[in-house]
């Protein structure tokens, strides 16, 4: 927030960790955006010298409540697809570092203010306009290897 005082809405490059949590179930874990009201998984940006692993695991707590027990490298998400312009005019072309977790613990819980709602979903369910648009390539990813995950 400090350097969009400086930046404004200009375009920043900006580091993104992330975690697919999926439930014994075989179902996925989204929540309802706050600023754009689209579906999304828990992920946000990497703190300075913070390590990946933990801004994805701390970023999962902080938006579901949930505590990852072991995570598993899925993809980075980049390039002109990752690109977004925010509800309030900041844009950002975004590197996301995206992990699977099947392991976790904890109360699920929607963070007031940033998720709306928060529910698990079958993979066919998911339609590609439901999905925030910098992680929609992700979802065409993960539904094309959803077998191979199990």
């Amino acid at each position: 927030m400090d350097l969009r005082k400086i930046v404004g809405h200009r375009t920043l490059i900006q580091c993104g960790a992330s975690i697919i949590v999926i439930n014994d179930k075989k179902q996925l874990l989204l929540g309802k955006r706050a600023d754009n009201h689209l579906w999304g998984y828990s992920g946000g940006s990497v703190e300075i010298d913070e390590k990946v692993e933990d801004a994805a695991r701390r970023e999962l707590f902080e938006e579901f409540g949930l505590v990852a027990d072991r995570i598993d490298f899925f993809m980075v998400n980049s390039g002109p697809e990752s690109h977004y312009v925010y509800p309030n005019g900041d844009e950002v072309s975004n590197i996301e570092l995206i992990y699977i977790c099947k392991e976790y613990h904890g109360q699920l819980k929607a963070r007031q203010g940033e998720i709306e709602e928060a529910r698990f979903f079958d993979i066919r369910e998911i339609e590609p306009d439901m999905i925030s648009p910098p992680i929609r390539k992700v979802f065409e990813r993960l539904r094309a290897e959803w077998e191979n995950l199990f």
